[in-house]
């Protein structure tokens, strides 16, 4: 198979009636991964594959619309119809008891680990999960945050998370198949934490990056625009992340 990526919601910062938040599903051969499990996508996630198949989970940030899905996992996994060991969880530091906050309704600490076998990631994390190898690089988002390359099969595609245009994420999508690169912001502003799409258009041809895709798009504009203002950046192909759709690598 194909490295190839499913979108299950690109929304931001809440979803929309037909759009969750941020989360897609990353396969190849028998691999699934789970990359950020926003508000919404854990019930498109279940269209493709259930919980027990999961590989992983991976987790750019603890924003809601990147996160919030974690907690009912936790309740599936745990309390439900669901039966594997837990699901390993690469996510920022604080992430084990940030859940726990949330979960624990009594003096005793809810189980967090008996759901998820968590990984804090840090700049230049490297894990292998099935055939994919996942490199991890920080990001500029004002809060602990990361971004993936993935490779698998001689192909590979690089995840922005939530970042302001920043040298870690051009260096980590260098020669990438493929660019899935935030574009929330509709103007430049002091202190980004977020890509315009002209700036996303501007790290994919820094990057040499093969394909652009444009996600977590704001309020303010539509895909569609987004992807035309980083197409005056970007001499390459240049798409938009829709809910339902998949797109391969290479």
């Amino acid at each position: 198979m194909d490295l190839a990526l499913t979108v299950l919601g690109c929304a931001t910062p809440y979803p929309t009636a037909d759009n969750p938040c941020s989360g897609y599903l990353v396969t190849h051969d028998d691999t699934r991964v789970w990359m950020d499990a926003g508000t919404g996508t854990l019930g498109p996630l279940q269209r493709h594959t259930r919980l027990e198949h999961l590989d992983a989970i991976w987790i750019s940030h603890l924003h809601a619309d990147h996160s919030a899905d974690l907690l009912t996992t936790y309740y599936a996994l745990l309390f439900a119809d669901v039966s594997r060991p837990p699901v390993p969880l690469f996510g920022p530091p604080g992430i084990a008891a940030r859940l726990a906050g949330f979960l624990t309704n009594g003096p005793v600490r809810s189980p967090v680990e008996d759901a998820f076998a968590i990984t804090e990631l840090h700049d230049g994390h490297q894990a292998r999960v099935g055939s994919m190898l996942l490199t991890t690089a920080a990001v500029e988002h004002g809060v602990p945050a990361f971004g993936v390359r993935v490779e698998a099969g001689g192909t590979s595609l690089t995840y922005s998370g939530d970042t302001a245009p920043c040298a870690s994420l051009t260096a980590l999508a260098r020669g990438t198949d493929m660019l899935l690169c935030e574009a929330e912001s509709t103007a430049q502003v002091p202190d980004a934490v977020h890509h315009t799409p002209e700036d996303a258009g501007e790290t994919a041809a820094a990057a040499g990056a093969g394909r652009l895709v444009v996600t977590h798009v704001g309020r303010f504009l539509t895909s569609q625009e987004a992807a035309s203002r980083a197409s005056t950046r970007y001499a390459g192909r240049v798409d938009h992340a829709a809910p339902g759709t998949t797109l391969t690598a290479g």
